[in-house]
């Protein structure tokens, strides 16, 4: 009986003392109601990475991003080899032919393409190289791509540095 007692009054006070940790108290010090409102401690709380600015509308590198989005709904495969790095090229086949899949259309597949999205911005161009930003139905939020000048023509490669961060971890995390 004596256990009793003591054990329900444990946990009726473990209870009070539960209710109190509730929210933010109704004036916080200073009178800043504001700041007892904001939690920047949560670690549970997501994070969303804020939109870049758009510095440009990619006047050099768009012609040839929207030419690939209309060969893809076309699905004209030779209008696609022609947008493509010949290196970009190359690294297709060599996967194609280890994947034995027949042509570059079915390699591509994955990409979802209804054109209904399709821009670039912010490109940046350094000599023979330039990156931009591209939206697509396959990467809504946006993915910088790079692009390289071949024969006096703009191409598109497959290369992005998020994509090259992707493989670096996932290599590292294969060597461990």
């Amino acid at each position: 009986m004596r256990t009793q007692v003591v054990l329900t009054l444990a946990i009726g006070l473990f209870s009070l003392a539960l209710s109190g940790c509730g929210g933010p108290p109704a004036n916080p010090v200073g009178g800043n109601t504001n700041a007892a409102k904001t939690n920047t401690n949560n670690p549970l709380e997501t994070t969303k990475k804020a939109a870049e600015e758009t510095v440009n509308n990619a006047p050099t590198l768009s012609p040839v991003y929207k030419a690939y989005c209309e060969a893809m709904v076309k699905q004209d495969e030779a209008a696609i080899r022609k947008i493509y790095s010949s290196d970009t090229i190359q690294f297709f086949e060599k996967q194609m032919k280890e994947e034995k899949i027949k042509t570059l259309l079915k390699y591509l597949e994955d990409e979802k393409f209804s054109g209904k999205v399709c821009e670039v911005r912010n490109e940046t161009i350094v000599g023979d190289k330039a990156m931009a930003e591209i939206r697509s139905d396959s990467y809504p939020n946006g993915i910088k791509i790079e692009f390289v000048k071949e024969n006096g023509e703009w191409k598109m490669t497959n290369k992005s540095p998020a994509l090259e961060m992707k493989k670096a971890a996932a290599n590292s995390n294969a060597a461990q």
